[in-house]
């Protein structure tokens, strides 16, 4: 679910009966609690901006900064085929696996 350019993954929660949406890429932790669409729709947009106006009071970028750099461990025969694939396109072990996430993505 996006809320004002802002992400949220929604799931829901057997314990309470509702769903529970949480902000994703940010600085801190923003989650909010509804029945149904509108009311996450609603919840979220709250809870958001309650977490915009502290970010604005303690001088926090809301957004998280991602370096672009990753470790990934793989078990040794999947690194072998994996950098042959890579090989095989003429390309470096890194450009076939971003590619390769990225195509992935919807």
């Amino acid at each position: 679910m996006e809320i004002d350019g802002y992400n949220a993954i929604i799931q829901f929660d057997p314990g309470i009966d509702m769903f529970r949406g949480e902000f994703i890429g940010l600085n801190g932790g923003a989650d909010f609690y509804a029945r149904d669409v509108a009311g996450l729709r609603k919840e979220g947009a709250v809870s958001l901006r309650v977490f915009l106006e502290m970010c604005e009071e303690d001088g926090v970028e809301p957004r998280r900064r991602y370096s672009g750099r990753f470790n990934l461990r793989m078990p040794p025969g999947l690194h072998a085929s994996v950098a042959a694939a890579a090989a095989a396109e003429g390309k470096r072990l890194n450009q076939w696996i971003a590619g390769t996430l990225d195509a992935s993505l919807p």
